[in-house]
């Protein structure tokens, strides 16, 4: 069973990846403009600029998990945590993108 400290070291990491690759994606954004949030921090997993809004005007919550068995919650989750519209990043354990 992971332990709590191995679970947030993957979602930390599953954050990460989707912040290089927006970055990658729009060159014109500085690392400032897509900061990963700290894990266990409330609201949105990327945070976005109001330069990186204007290209991506999405409410951003990143799962690094096995299986899609609570989808419908995480949608929930990134709906509740912003304004913006909902999208759900799912990255498999031990999968890369």
């Amino acid at each position: 069973m992971a332990t709590a400290r191995s679970s947030k070291a993957k979602g930390r990491l599953g954050q990460q990846e989707i912040r290089d690759a927006i970055l990658k994606t729009f060159p014109e954004l500085e690392p400032d403009d897509v900061r990963s949030t700290a894990m266990g921090q409330s609201g949105e997993d990327i945070q976005l600029s109001p330069k990186a809004r204007g290209l991506l005007p999405l409410s951003i919550e990143v799962k690094r998990r096995k299986s899609l068995a609570t989808v419908y919650d995480w949608y929930d989750q990134a709906k509740q945590d912003g304004q913006y519209e909902p999208v759900v990043f799912f990255v498999p354990t031990g999968k890369s993108g």
